[in-house]
């Protein structure tokens, strides 16, 4: 269903009628995204970094988001399996998949979407080890304000990703290399004993700094089922 669904939307965006909370709606499929998430921004406009914001409750799952000087802290709103759609109180929207942000809105440039040739290399940091993955990455991006001139569909990324023991003891660093399309480096800051990624700094978009992402508070893992005997 999703993989008919998004193709739709790129041809309608072609033509002005989707805007960036309809591809974000199709990036994160299935987790339904009530109204109500984009009410900050109902024109598209860029989210307001310096909103005032509550504390997250006592173990609450958020994350802390840098994007240059500008600061905000996320809450979880939607969750299902590895996907999770975090928001600030001033409307900026990120998409995770595991530590993999995969789409935005509510900034200047928006990340529509994300996909990868196989399995994202970040699920598999377990498998890698000290060997060097090489892979392809697809992204579409596109202006917050939906003007189809501006939308870019398909760019291709050829990335290589290593990971390597940090200054920090028991700490992994991990660094993604991206040419093609665009020109960046990802890293990811993870425990060496876990593989849980708790720091990151990602390419959001041409023209954008990294989006530093902290976990404050993670979400709780899935409780274990445990077979009844018969």
């Amino acid at each position: 269903m999703r993989s008919l669904s998004f193709p739709c939307l790129l041809l309608l965006a072609a033509c002005g009628e989707v805007t960036g909370a309809d591809l974000l709606r199709a990036a994160v499929w299935p987790i339904p995204l009530p109204d109500s998430l984009f009410a900050a921004a109902p024109t598209e406009r860029e989210a307001e970094w310096d909103a005032p914001a509550a504390d997250p409750a006592l173990g609450e799952p958020a994350l802390a988001l840098s994007l240059g000087r500008r600061r905000g802290v996320a809450t979880l709103v939607q969750e299902e399996g590895e996907r999770r759609l975090w928001r600030t109180s001033g409307g900026v929207v990120v998409a995770t998949e595991g530590a993999r942000v995969v789409a935005t809105a509510g900034l200047r440039q928006v990340l529509a979407a994300t996909r990868f040739e196989g399995v994202d290399p970040l699920a598999r940091l377990p498998e890698i080890g000290a060997e060097e993955w090489r892979g392809t990455r697809v992204v579409d991006v596109m202006r917050s304000a939906s003007d189809p001139a501006r939308m870019r569909f398909g760019l291709r990324l050829d990335c290589r990703l290593r990971a390597a023991p940090a200054e920090a003891e028991d700490t992994l660093l991990v660094e993604e290399s991206c040419r093609g399309a665009a020109r960046f480096t990802n890293r990811f800051w993870a425990d060496a004993r876990s593989y849980a990624v708790f720091r990151s700094e990602q390419w959001v978009g041409e023209g954008l700094p990294p989006l530093v992402v902290e976990v404050l508070s993670a979400p709780a893992a899935p409780a274990e089922v445990i077979p009844l005997t018969r």
